[in-house]
């Protein structure tokens, strides 16, 4: 095996690993609404059909579609589950008392990723709740980068959290929501979400290898400075992080929306016209151009973390500010990590004649697997 072929299989391998994670990550949604009196709390909680097939397997027929008779005999036994693992306790002068979970009905809806069932329970409390104490627990056991976004109305105001393996216990003041905690919780759900988006990771890397270098009729030669380069990034980046910021924000409050399979390959295209564009540069001035045109792409990518909660007014602004901060703190930690390494090297044959190809090479391969798979609209968990 060549030098260069040993380098393209190498590649190959580290990314493919990731290409079945590629899309938008396993989350459930809980909205509690507690009235102004009265112990009696009122919640709904989605939950994706995919993941309660694979704990519970609902798909009794193993035909690969959950039919709503298998997912209404399987009533008891996901109550069973999903209430096993969520808990709340109303705190009220000095007293705490765990609250009663009852199923009041079980429906299905659309999420931008696929089907979820719908939950609507009541949850009654011993007391009234000046605070309430949510521990959340549902799949960590099989799936520890889970997350439950909750919400929690009351009084008319609305508070979100954000409860995950690591922090699985929320305590929310019912009169004076902690909003604070809730920005602190996107930002920490957005560095998580750029961690665990692999395709907008390996697009940004299409994005920063040709930092460190120049095309020229000789093929890639090495920048001189890292001041050169480092500009180069900046432009890129900040051309990235307008663009996907502004879809992020249009498609959030819902004036912009695109089916998640449209969105999700749109994506993997960018993924794959970037690698292409390493290999065969077409652009290769103003490349800040284009990262601001697949930015936009990659914000409604983002924006399928937010949407499906449903938030408004001063709890939408702190969310979506707290988690675009987030992204960009993703974004730049990448930028930290692979600038200067990549820098180091761009004298070196390896980087030039080997791994710019090979890395575009390997990453065009991940990236046309995951664009025909979601074409067809394939399930890649």
């Amino acid at each position: 095996m060549k030098p260069l072929q040993r380098h393209l299989f190498a590649l190959v391998v580290a990314l493919w690993a990731a290409a079945a994670a590629a899309h938008k990550p396993s989350d459930s949604y809980l909205t509690l609404i507690a009235p102004a009196r009265g112990a009696r709390l009122e919640g709904q909680w989605d939950i994706a059909l995919r993941d309660l097939d694979f704990v519970l397997g609902l798909d009794a027929n193993h035909d690969g579609v959950i039919t709503w008779g298998e997912l209404k005999s399987a009533r008891a036994r996901i109550a069973d589950y999903v209430f096993s693992r969520l808990t709340l306790e109303a705190i009220g002068r000095g007293d705490r008392e765990r609250c009663a979970l009852e199923l009041a009905d079980l429906l299905v809806d659309e999420h931008v990723d696929g089907h979820y069932a719908v939950l609507r329970f009541h949850a009654d409390c011993p007391l009234q709740p000046a605070q309430l104490a949510v521990r959340y627990q549902l799949l960590f056991e099989v799936d520890p980068t889970h997350r439950g976004l909750l919400e929690l109305t009351a009084g008319g105001v609305e508070q979100a959290e954000v409860l995950s393996k690591d922090a699985p216990t929320a305590t929310l003041n019912l009169s004076s929501p902690g909003r604070w905690q809730q920005f602190q919780d996107f930002v920490t759900e957005g560095v998580w979400h750029i961690f665990k988006g692999y395709d907008h990771i390996l697009f940004l890397l299409t994005l920063l290898f040709p930092a460190v270098v120049r095309y020229s009729a000789g093929g890639w030669e090495p920048r001189e400075h890292l001041r050169d380069a480092a500009i180069d990034v900046l432009k890129v980046v900040t051309a990235f992080t307008l663009a996907h910021s502004l879809t992020l924000t249009l498609a959030v409050v819902g004036l912009l929306h695109f089916p998640a399979r449209w969105v999700e390959s749109a994506i993997a295209a960018t993924v794959l016209l970037g690698a292409l564009n390493n290999l065969k540069p077409v652009i290769v001035h103003r490349r800040w151009v284009v990262a601001f045109g697949f930015g936009l792409v990659h914000g409604f990518g983002f924006a399928s973390v937010l949407a499906d909660l449903g938030l408004h007014g001063m709890n939408l602004a702190l969310s979506l500010v707290g988690f675009n901060c987030g992204v960009e703190l993703g974004q730049i930690a990448i930028v930290l990590g692979v600038l200067p390494l990549a820098f180091a090297l761009r004298r070196t044959l390896l980087y030039r004649r080997a791994f710019m190809p090979a890395g575009a090479t390997a990453i065009g391969i991940v990236a046309t697997y995951w664009l025909l798979a979601r074409v067809a609209g394939m399930n890649l968990g």
